[in-house]
């Protein structure tokens, strides 16, 4: 592997060295240095504005105090890498990693073990989540980093140095940013907090890569069955031919348009094509085949329907759980956690609507009232302020943070045995 040539264009204080892997032998030499490496740093640049799959156009890695450069439009096989990041004990950094776990996952069918992924672990310690790269960055190590290469094709060859020194610098200060945040997780006594919502966000991950991707289609929430099962059909449709062609499934077929056929549960051709937005000239060739897929949702027995989401008939108090939210946001600043890493306006509904209206919990306990780190930390304070043993109150009106709580002395009516 031949080194990189500094780069003399740009201020000293940028100038970055890093080896560059062009041949399948070259990667094999970077996996086999990788071996037994404490700390495994990458990222990734890829393009997926008009394609199926997301094409990875390069591959940066950090250990060890060495950088590298896989310009994967070369390596014939990036296999071996992945196989070498989800083997042995290091731990495997990234920002914001989703697409990286893609990767990997789609290549090797396995991710790595000791997955860390600074912007989630800011979010444990007090900074805002998400939190770009270059903002944990200047917060946290006092570093600034360029950002005149933001809208590179990262296809097109060569690369300028500008561009390959932009590239490596996402690497570059993983391992500072691991070494202080997990000495922050510490000192706060958060790192089985951090741990166990990173597993939860990998089993995440992993199940929407390969689960039922079709519910993700916008705007068939509230259908019944029968539109659901239609929809499914049609989504397989669409991703087969999408996948076959390597094209964006939106321009194949929008999903406002899959929706509406869903909905109307149409086979004839002559009434599919007068619905608007159907008369374009890509889709005529498929009229046919989405009318074979909308008779298969017809045609599903009433039992294999995919069921929708269970009806929220609750009353939403959305002035209250916004009250909640604001005394959750107050507590977060305190307790030094982002507050949307902690709950979500929706989290706050289902705790409300079990709390308020006595509802029993259908399968899983909403994640308020579920044990683990969140119900530690602000399950007994949002009950208290629902039961009015807790206040929020201004603090400070000019302050950044404002609000404050604050021990009533009182409970509620419940609380009396009335």
């Amino acid at each position: 592997m031949q080194p990189a040539r500094f780069l003399d264009l740009l201020p000293p204080r940028a100038i970055m060295s890093y080896q560059s892997i062009t041949t399948d032998a070259e990667l094999m030499e970077l996996c086999d240095s990788l071996a037994g490496a404490e700390l495994i740093a990458f990222d990734t640049e890829f393009v997926s504005e008009d394609r199926y799959e997301p094409e990875l156009c390069l591959l940066q890695v950090a250990s060890g105090g060495e950088n590298y450069i896989v310009d994967t439009l070369r390596v014939e096989d990036i296999t071996p890498f992945w196989k070498q990041l989800v083997s042995g004990d290091h731990v495997t950094l990234v920002h914001s990693g989703r697409e990286e776990f893609r990767f990997c996952l789609s290549a090797v069918g396995s991710y790595p073990a000791n997955w860390f992924d600074v912007q989630l672990a800011a979010g444990m310690i007090g900074l805002e989540y998400p939190a770009a790269y270059g903002t944990l960055c200047s917060r946290l190590l006092k570093v600034s980093l360029g950002k005149g290469e933001t809208r590179t094709d990262w296809r097109r060859r060569p690369l300028s140095h500008q561009q390959l020194d932009y590239a490596v610098q996402d690497v570059l200060h993983l391992d500072n940013l691991y070494r202080e945040l997990t000495s922050r997780l510490d000192r706060l006594d958060r790192r089985d907090w951090f741990e166990g919502e990173m597993s939860a966000w990998l089993s995440k991950q992993e199940s929407q890569f390969s689960g039922e991707r079709w519910r993700s289609v916008s705007g068939i929430g509230s259908f019944p069955a029968r539109s659901l099962a239609i929809a499914r059909e049609l989504w397989h449709w669409r991703d087969d031919l999408a996948r076959s062609t390597n094209k964006l499934t939106r321009r194949i077929l929008r999903d406002d348009l899959l929706a509406e056929l869903a909905r109307r549960q149409l086979t004839d051709l002559k009434r599919i094509k007068a619905i608007r937005g159907m008369h374009h000239r890509h889709l005529q060739q498929h009229l046919p085949t989405i009318a074979e897929a909308i008779q298969r949702g017809l045609d599903v027995p009433e039992k294999d329907c995919p069921q929708p989401p269970k009806s929220n008939s609750i009353r939403q108090r959305s002035s209250l759980c916004q009250f909640l939210a604001a005394a959750l946001n107050a507590h977060c600043r305190e307790a030094k956690i982002a507050p949307n890493l902690v709950a979500s306006m929706q989290n706050i509904r289902e705790l409300v609507a079990l709390r308020l209206d006595d509802l029993p919990s259908e399968g899983e306990d909403p994640p308020l009232l579920s044990g683990g780190w969140r119900h530690e930390l602000v399950g007994e304070l949002l009950d208290g302020v629902l039961v009015g043993k807790i206040a929020v109150q201004v603090e400070d009106p000019r302050a950044e943070h404002p609000l404050s709580l604050r021990a009533t002395g009182r409970g509620s009516d419940r609380d009396k045995g009335k």
